[in-house]
């Protein structure tokens, strides 16, 4: 028989006797004493919370296992079998204590003292249970959108309200319950992360000595008063509607950027030199709240240019409009302080209906593998299309980024297709001291209509030598190669027409948002990208990024809510491909289709879906 003594606590004479004895400490004295034990004790195990002292104070769940008189533990049961213990007691040696009314049980063994606790098997169970129910959750979406998109496969959309035939893929996937989204946790995260940023640098060499502010000089007040005029004169020809006043619109973010001094990029790429990137998962504080789809639509902030292009006569003019809106493309990403896009998930969308410029945008991640962006913008002056993949590599103290794929404007009055490749990316001081980014190489652009005139753009590499930098130099020239115009300028700043003598300003960036670089060095183009507008809000389509809930948490400032949605969308994705593959289905995009030669080309359905019957009488994927 075990005997036992009690200790009393502090007023416990004023308890009732049945509460005292609950209130107790018994110490167990053991079997000292009793030498006929004939039976062997069975063995025991389960989880115990056991308490832990600075810096993880509090109680931690650990796996107990006794037998023979000695007490094991560790963090789990497969632990105990690999023998991998965080602590071995032998309780026949120790002072065991124990406290009935809160489950508690002291051991001394003289040189430490263990505080355990028994837990309620509801207890026990609740954090299980909690991820049952989660993942049913998500299982339930995934079950919906695999739905959708056998439905949505043969064709873009389907009315809600019309029959629906061929569910096997449903029933096969409800029958295959042991699906799991844990069993793809193995697999390293494959979301493509592309590294684009730049910032405004402080370190970088004095643009002084550059060629543009040798000639900037020379640019009288009455010339830049000129080109306004002239500039106005021109857009008075174009049609109403396109430079309408612009709506009010926000002018700053939710909540600023985010410190991320206490990200240490060098233990998340140093396994990566020389490699590809695109497989290398990222800390959501790297990102910016804006996605890829939505970076393609910020190359429009200055179509007014392709505007001014669709008015102007001269085959030769016309391709200096498009070459500074090319190169215009870039701008923004001078502000953009070591910060990341999102990555769009397999199905994502995005659209801008920007009225005051004129444009209907929309796009739609295609690929996964690779990962595919198209986009698809038109007006009454021009029609705009593109799709592009990057390539990254990290070098040490730089990353370069390398873009594939080919830009499209169509001007229909003139019936003029211009194409054009974009250069290289490289960002600088990516470990530490002030990062920058420049772009460099050389852009073709080519009249596929009309060859009586092309455009060749450099981005001129910085050299150690040379404190220009970011400079840009081209020329137009005829079909003989002739010299007609010569550009040159600055890719974040201007673009000049003409020479150093009697240059002409083509165009010139906007000026920063107050603040910018607390808002992720946005323009004021940029943020208004992911705002919802109370108009439009009901008709976007619930793929669109704006609905993103990772996106939507880091431009509110909730970090961690961010990262754990990311995780979330990602494992989301690669169950869904998963569940393709295993099926043998392929996925085909809702509103592009690739064409002849590889480009990814819009189908026409997303704006007249729009119109009628709407997304919201439509079935669309679960993404999120």
């Amino acid at each position: 028989m075990v005997a036992t003594s009690t200790l009393s606590m502090p007023g416990s004479s004023h308890l009732s006797a049945h509460q005292s004895a609950c209130e107790l400490w018994e110490i167990i004295e053991g079997l000292r004493g009793v030498m006929n034990c004939t039976q062997e004790p069975q063995k025991q195990e389960g989880f115990l919370l056991k308490k832990r002292k600075w810096p993880l104070k509090g109680w931690h769940k650990r796996w107990f296992f006794l037998d023979k008189g000695i007490l094991k533990y560790a963090k789990n049961p497969a632990d105990i079998e690999k023998g991998k213990l965080h602590g071995c007691i032998d309780v026949g040696l120790s002072v065991m204590s124990v406290k009935k009314s809160t489950k508690c049980i002291d051991l001394d063994t003289e040189e430490h003292i263990y505080h355990l606790k028994v837990i309620l098997p509801l207890f026990l169970f609740q954090t299980d249970l909690s991820h049952c129910h989660n993942y049913l959750l998500e299982m339930s979406q995934l079950l919906q959108s695999m739905e959708v998109l056998h439905r949505t496969y043969s064709a873009p959309a389907i009315n809600i309200h019309s029959e629906h035939q061929n569910r096997s893929l449903v029933h096969q996937i409800s029958n295959e319950s042991r699906l799991s989204i844990t069993d793809s946790l193995t697999e390293f995260f494959d979301a493509q992360e592309v590294l684009l940023s730049a910032s405004s640098s402080e370190n970088e060499v004095s643009d002084d000595d550059s060629y543009a502010s040798d000639i900037s000089d020379n640019i009288s007040e009455d010339n830049l008063s000129n080109d306004i005029e002239n500039e106005r004169q021109t857009l008075d020809c174009v049609p109403d509607g396109i430079m309408e006043c612009h709506s009010r619109r926000r002018t700053r973010l939710p909540a600023p950027c985010p410190n991320t001094s206490n990200i240490s990029l060098w233990n998340i790429l140093r396994n990566n030199i020389g490699k590809d990137l695109s497989k290398v998962s990222m800390p959501v504080g790297l990102n910016e709240p804006l996605n890829t789809l939505q970076k393609l639509c910020e190359e429009l902030e200055y179509s007014e240019l392709l505007d001014k292009a669709a008015f102007t006569p001269n085959p030769f003019e016309r391709m200096v409009y498009v070459a500074a809106f090319a190169v215009s493309a870039y701008a923004s990403s001078y502000y953009r302080a070591g910060s990341k896009p999102f990555n769009p998930v397999l199905g994502e969308t995005y659209e801008c209906i920007c009225e005051d410029k004129g444009f209907q945008f929309f796009s739609e991640q295609v690929s996964h593998h690779p990962a595919i962006s198209a986009c698809h913008a038109e007006s009454d002056n021009f029609i705009f299309w593109q799709d592009i993949r990057w390539k990254n590599k990290f070098w040490g103290k730089s990353i370069e980024i390398v873009p594939i794929g080919t830009t499209h404007v169509i001007l229909p009055g003139f019936k003029d297709h211009y194409e054009w490749n974009k250069v290289t990316s490289c960002i600088h001081n990516i470990l530490n001291g002030q990062r920058w980014i420049e772009h460099y190489g050389e852009i073709i652009i080519k009249n596929l209509n009309d060859d009586s005139c092309h455009c060749k753009l450099t981005f001129v590499k910085t050299k150690y030598w040379n404190r220009s930098v970011h400079d840009i130099e081209g020329n137009v020239l005829d079909k003989n190669g002739k010299v007609v115009h010569r550009l040159f300028g600055k890719w974040h700043e201007n673009i000049y027409c003409g020479t150093p003598s009697s240059p002409n300003c083509i165009w010139r960036a906007n000026p920063m948002p107050k603040d910018y670089e607390q808002w992720y060095g946005f323009t004021q183009f940029a943020l208004e990208l992911n705002e919802f507008e109370p108009t439009s809000r009901s008709l976007l389509p619930p793929t669109d990024t704006r609905f993103r809930p990772d996106q939507r948490f880091l431009e509110e400032g909730n970090i961690e809510g961010a990262e754990i949605q990311k995780q979330r969308i990602e494992e989301l994705q690669r169950a869904r491909r998963k569940v393709l593959e295993e099926s043998n289905i392929e996925h085909h995009p809702r509103f592009f289709r690739k064409s002849a030669d590889d480009s990814w080309v819009s189908n026409g359905t997303y704006l007249e879906l729009r119109k009628n019957p709407g997304f919201s009488m439509l079935d669309n994927p679960v993404l999120w």
